[in-house]
């Protein structure tokens, strides 16, 4: 009759307000938990529901401050091919953002995230090791959470979130859910780019704007075809920029994506809207010229290259120079045969390039 009104400490330790107390603090524990399951899974439905990198981008670099105290959300995504930041050229607002970054060497993630140890890293903000994930953050973070992005068994990023707070994010903080999280947005940066890749087999060049070579193979049969019919010439312009590679090389690839923008646009000021220009690939353009013969092709071909030589283009470090092309020209009516197919028509136009180009390039060339 004692038990529950002795004073001993022992005793008192299993009295029914200390069960009440501990078993209130555990509720709370669990309806914490809940509801911090349900903002990340409210998250998660969001990120699998965007359709677009530029839009997954966003909304991991802008997560609702409502639902989630991080003072500070940066993104650093290894892009060795320059695949991402191209996909991403027609998006200023997110390619600019300073904290969204990109790296060409894996070397300086890889010695954050050991390949035995790819968990997340939690502690104090050290100003040496993590300056580049915090690059184009102005006032740094105090504490840090960072968690390693992976598919396929490979790192592909690292999702970096700060708080001002020097004990937001300490030893023995729980990383279930930010695990869960980091998984979760691996998944849905290889699936934005599956989409996206899937768009670039549309009929749209996405870097210049211009058709792509499987738009022109569409078109290029189906004005062979109107070419017999009305028995009118069918002109095709091939087009290359002379040693491209130099640009890449010594510019490098954002002032040559710049480059093939800009000719492209130059080009297309010299066609008329029924003609076609397509990127053929890499450096190399070629135009359809219906109802023309070889000697207005040519005409045409020299517009675009004067344009093009006159032109003064610019790198991203503000470096002027100049470029110039070659062309290509055939057309149905000054080819042999009776009945010429499509591949006949580009493979001359090709080959006139190719001379073009061993008679010392910026120049233009007929088949």
């Amino acid at each position: 009759m004692g038990v529950w009104t002795t004073r001993t400490s022992g005793v008192r330790a299993s009295s029914p307000e200390a069960l009440r107390s501990r078993l209130d603090r555990l509720l709370a524990e669990a309806r914490k938990n809940e509801f911090k399951m349900r903002r990340f899974q409210a998250l998660e439905l969001t990120l699998f529901g965007l359709d677009s990198v530029h839009k997954l981008l966003s909304a991991l670099l802008y997560p609702d401050r409502s639902q989630f105290d991080w003072d500070i959300v940066s993104l650093v995504l290894i892009d060795k091919q320059y695949e991402l930041r191209r996909i991403l050229e027609g998006n200023d607002d997110i390619l600019q953002h300073p904290n969204l970054s990109f790296v060409d060497d894996d070397s300086v993630l890889r010695s954050l995230y050991p390949p035995l140890a790819l968990t997340p890293i939690i502690g104090v903000y050290k100003p040496k090791v993590y300056c580049q994930l915090f690059s184009g953050v102005t006032k740094k973070p105090a504490s840090v959470m960072l968690l390693p992005l992976i598919r396929q068994g490979k790192l592909i990023g690292s999702l970096n979130i700060g708080s001002a707070d020097a004990q937001r994010f300490a030893r023995g903080y729980h990383t279930d859910f930010m695990k869960h999280l980091a998984a979760v947005v691996s998944i849905c940066i290889e699936n934005a780019m599956n989409m996206e890749r899937i768009k670039l087999l549309g009929l749209t060049d996405t870097l210049t704007g211009a058709n792509n070579r499987r738009y022109f193979d569409q078109r290029l049969e189906e004005e062979i075809q109107l070419s017999r019919r009305n028995h009118q010439s069918l002109a095709c312009v091939m087009l290359d920029a002379d040693h491209f590679k130099r640009i890449n090389d010594h510019y490098g690839h954002q002032t040559g994506d710049i480059v093939l923008k800009q000719i492209a646009q130059l080009a297309r000021a010299e066609l008329r809207s029924s003609d076609v220009l397509a990127r053929y690939g890499g450096e190399e353009f070629v135009t359809l010229l219906p109802q023309t013969d070889i000697s207005v092709a040519v005409e045409v071909s020299e517009r675009i290259r004067r344009s093009v030589a006159r032109q003064t283009f610019t790198s991203i470090d503000g470096q002027v120079f100049r470029l110039t092309l070659s062309a290509g020209v055939a057309a149905t009516s000054h080819l042999p045969g009776g009945s010429i197919h499509g591949e006949d028509l580009v493979a001359c136009a090709d080959k006139a390039l190719y001379e073009a180009k061993a008679r010392g390039r910026n120049r233009i060339a007929s088949a």
